[in-house]
């Protein structure tokens, strides 16, 4: 499959058809929704530039399931600024790497949108990344990483991490204010959110971070778990210490399952509006996320949901669609 190359608030439209599904387009879903080849609309979806591949790839498959005639456009402007589109009434679905914040509802609710829904959609290992040439960091502790990333931090040379280390500069990048991995992160590690230096490298495309990172020996920068196994091959994911066991944990869906790779893992969302949910093309195309979630993580190189967690996530959408179906 050909990587996906993502900038800031670039558009991709979701038509193209190479492949169809197994599970035939004239069958009609089980909530009652129209076969997928009956389906007719738009659908537009900004935010977190986790989650967009995620969308993007289960906007694919929808298509080519058989609703071709749904039109999906997808940007990417980071969680926060999806959620300002999203709230502006601008928008139908927000991707998100972290919940809504509480000025964020109120900012909606101030511009009438007075309705949502929050879906978890997948999950996360959000990984620490160093350059191929870097033979020394394999395993930060929470401590380490916030030396290097809390605001105000003069750490600039990995010798000053930690004893033994390299007398090697060190290039700082990652995600900029609007992202909610950078507002995951530095909660996380720097203990409140924004929390950072600002002197590094900031970008709401990660593949800036990719060639950041990869370009520089004492590159270092974070990311959400997809990307790195895109780029596997350019850059070193770094292990994190758990701070419970002192166990030294690598990313990867086996770790978030078992909740050891602590504290990077999380759920990923996207969030409806609710005028937006009322329609068929909206409910049908969130509804087929949920019957093929495994498949669109696949493809995606995504964590899926545990099945406790797809149960209750399915449990979530089915009574949002009872309820919108009835209003």
């Amino acid at each position: 499959m050909k990587s996906l190359i993502w900038t800031r608030r670039r558009v991709a439209s979701i038509t193209g058809v190479l492949v169809v599904l197994a599970a035939s387009a004239a069958v009609a879903s089980a909530a009652g929704l129209p076969p997928l080849n009956k389906l007719k609309g738009s659908i537009s979806v900004d935010g977190s530039s986790t989650v967009g591949p995620y969308t993007t790839a289960a906007a694919e498959l929808f298509s080519r399931a058989g609703a071709k005639n749904v039109r999906i456009t997808i940007g990417i402007s980071g969680t926060g600024g999806g959620f300002q589109r999203f709230c502006k009434g601008e928008t139908d679905l927000s991707d998100a790497s972290r919940p809504m914040k509480l000025s964020e509802a109120q900012s909606c609710r101030d511009n009438g949108i007075g309705s949502w829904r929050a879906f978890t959609v997948a999950n996360d290992a959000l990984t620490v990344v160093v350059n191929k040439d870097n033979n020394w960091a394999t395993c930060l502790s929470v401590e380490e990483l916030k030396k290097i990333w809390d605001t105000g931090s003069k750490v600039n040379n990995w010798k000053d991490v930690r004893a033994g280390f390299p007398d090697v500069s060190i290039k700082l990048f990652g995600p900029g204010t609007d992202s909610g991995t950078f507002d995951y992160f530095t909660e996380v590690i720097n203990g409140k959110a924004k929390r950072s230096r600002s002197d590094y490298g900031a970008s709401e495309d990660d593949n800036v971070t990719v060639q950041g990172v990869g370009g520089e020996k004492g590159g270092m920068g974070y990311f959400g778990y997809s990307y790195y196994v895109e780029n596997s091959s350019k850059l070193n994911a770094v292990q994190i210490r758990n701070p419970k066991t002192g166990q030294c944990v690598s990313p990867g869906a086996a770790t978030v399952w078992n909740n050891t790779y602590k504290p990077l893992s999380r759920p990923l969302f996207i969030y409806a509006k609710g005028s937006s949910f009322k329609r068929t093309e909206v409910q049908a195309f969130l509804e087929y996320i949920f019957d093929n979630e495994q498949p669109i993580a696949k493809r995606a190189r995504f964590i899926s949901l545990t099945k406790p967690q797809l149960k209750k996530a399915r449990t979530t959408f089915d009574l949002a669609l009872k309820a919108a179906q009835k209003g």
